[in-house]
């Protein structure tokens, strides 16, 4: 498997990522209870690697 550099060295396959998510919701409550339905669609981009976690950061900025 190859380094993507968009995720961090403990982020590089969808586990890792989906623990990360787990870890950041836990850090940070409200990304988890006040996650709308585009919020979690972002969050699933995430874990599958499609978006970093900049992308989603950014996206859900766009639409607040």
């Amino acid at each position: 498997m190859a380094y993507d550099t968009r995720f961090g060295p403990s982020a590089q396959t969808p586990e890792q990522r989906a623990r990360v998510l787990v870890q950041m919701q836990a850090a940070v409550p409200r990304l988890k209870t006040k996650a709308t339905a585009v919020a979690r669609q972002l969050y699933a981009r995430y874990v599958a690697g499609e978006l970093s976690w900049l992308d989603v950061h950014e996206a859900l900025q766009a639409t607040t």
